[in-house]
């Protein structure tokens, strides 16, 4: 007897078809899994073996084999617990083989038969609405696969309840779509007093997407205003929620199935080491980089990453994907993300007061600073130099604008942005370049004489130039002007600098 269920396996957020084939034949008792598996997949036979017998079924004393189709294909996680418990009791004649051929199966199994979370639900869900099957994951994730529409979607929260659905004795409820909750307190720029110019740095850097860079001592404010970023950025649009999920889901991250409706907020720890930034390890999982997918990266003390984590930065600040090339897998996730970064301008941080200064300055100062490399530095659009606050300032009362209204000045930029590039494959001004850069980013002839002057001057380089020309882009959406004028050019120049600190 041979029995065939479809499952997957992912290489990335790609998903690749798998066949699940049972077989059951005389022969010496065992019970084998071929195909590739990996440890947790091997050990799937024990999971199902406790399932079944939790549920008063015991496997036919006789020669079990389980291909996992296309044989040449890593099988890695437990998801296949599920598909290979539901191939046996259909070759068990248990359960009906055509209406389990109309299905895509994932989920583990505990040793009770009930089903736990796996990762991944949400693209498979979307490419077994592609290939015209239904999907059935565990109870915890229906409202993930859901998203997907198209085809039934059965969530059950044990394998007795599967079989009781395919039985006619219990009927599964069809999940919801469901929505991560949008009731968390964001942190306000009112909380901020002082630092105006480091206030509008962020409010451009919100309003344009573009990465953004605070130098200054500590105590001055840095962390405080990265971790406001967030409330100044316009919500998920659902094409970009399914995207962003799609990557958390392959990392097992969407609590309780819920789709994301806020961009991602990502802060590693500065010890953190290239795996987990940028992706990798034995199953290339997505690192930070590509779980800030279309939100914030923010690397506070800067200089502390290690030169490798820095360096690795550079494709997917450039690209907006990663790539991770291992002996058994290839991956590439995408990776357009928000780099916000925060540093002191030495060790000590005290480079501009010399009353608390270290002996070494400025030698300390310029060791600090050269652990960023020049071509990291000139992916930054905007450095600002954040200084100690003024303790007149602190005594002030709140400033009269939050986030709240620097919020709606960033989303009609974006608006303006979304109008502008509709159909032409870009979300932001720091996305343009090309002949989208010259046809929707071209200074007039004052503003052009400015930033020709300037990038001689300050000896810019051609990347540089270009992201001179995006961020003055977003400062006149934020003004609400059609042309760039010389008064963009000029500030966008002011937020540009060959090394930190510099002065031009």
């Amino acid at each position: 007897m041979t029995a065939r269920v479809a499952t997957v396996a992912f290489s990335g957020i790609e998903v690749l078809d798998v066949d699940v084939q049972v077989q059951i034949s005389g022969g010496l008792v065992a019970f084998t899994v071929v195909g590739l598996p990996d440890k947790a997949v091997a050990e799937s036979r024990e999971r199902v073996r406790a399932a079944l017998n939790a549920l008063g079924l015991a496997l036919p004393p006789k020669r079990i084999t389980v291909n996992l189709a296309p044989a040449d294909v890593l099988k890695e996680g437990s998801h296949f617990d599920l598909p290979i418990a539901v191939g046996l009791l259909v070759a068990m004649g248990i359960l009906p083989a055509d209406e389990m051929a109309r299905y895509t199966i994932l989920g583990e199994l505990g040793l009770d038969g009930s089903l736990a979370p796996v990762a991944g639900i949400l693209p498979a869900a979307i490419a077994a609405n592609a290939s015209g099957r239904g999907l059935i994951c565990p109870a915890a994730q229906g409202g993930e696969a859901a998203w997907a529409g198209g085809e039934e979607v059965l969530a059950p929260g044990s394998l007795l309840a599967l079989i009781n659905h395919f039985k006619g004795t219990q009927v599964l409820t069809p999940p919801v779509p469901r929505l991560a909750e949008d009731d968390e307190r964001l942190p306000d720029l009112k909380d901020v007093k002082g630092q105006e110019t480091a206030k509008r740095a962020l409010e451009v850097a919100a309003a344009g997407g573009h990465n953004l860079l605070m130098v200054g001592p500590p105590g001055s404010g840095k962390s405080m205003l990265a971790a406001r970023l967030p409330g100044l950025l316009p919500p998920l649009s659902p094409p970009e929620a399914l995207e962003v999920s799609m990557i958390h889901s392959v990392a097992g991250q969407l609590a309780d199935g819920r789709l994301l409706r806020r961009r991602p907020f990502r802060d590693p720890h500065h010890s953190a080491s290239v795996a987990s930034v940028v992706g990798g390890g034995q199953r290339a999982r997505p690192g930070e980089v590509a779980l800030a997918h279309l939100g914030v990266l923010f690397l506070d003390e800067l200089p502390e990453f290690a030169r490798g984590v820095l360096e690795a930065l550079r494709q997917p600040l450039e690209t907006g994907r990663v790539s991770i090339a291992r002996v058994n897998a290839h991956v590439t996730y995408p990776a357009r993300v928000q780099l916000v970064a925060a540093m002191n301008p030495c060790r000590c941080g005290h480079l501009d007061d010399a009353a608390i200064a270290c002996a070494r300055a400025p030698k300390c100062a310029a060791d600090y600073q050269n652990r960023i490399s020049g071509p990291l530095f000139d992916r930054i659009d905007l450095h600002v130099d954040v200084g100690a606050v003024n303790p007149a300032d602190l005594a002030l009362p709140p400033p009269a604008e939050g986030s709240a209204d620097v919020a709606a000045r960033v989303a009609a930029a974006r608006r303006r942005q979304t109008e502008r590039y509709e159909g032409l494959g870009v979300r932001c001004n720091a996305e343009i370049d090309g002949e989208i850069l010259e046809k929707f980013a071209a200074p007039d002839a004052e503003g052009r004489a400015l930033l020709t002057e300037a990038t001689d001057r300050m000896r810019l380089s051609a990347r540089g130039y270009h992201r001179v020309l995006r961020v003055a882009r977003t400062l006149a959406d934020l003004a609400g002007a059609d042309a760039i004028g010389r008064i963009h050019i000029g500030e966008a120049l002011s937020y540009r600098r060959l090394r930190p600190g510099a002065t031009g």
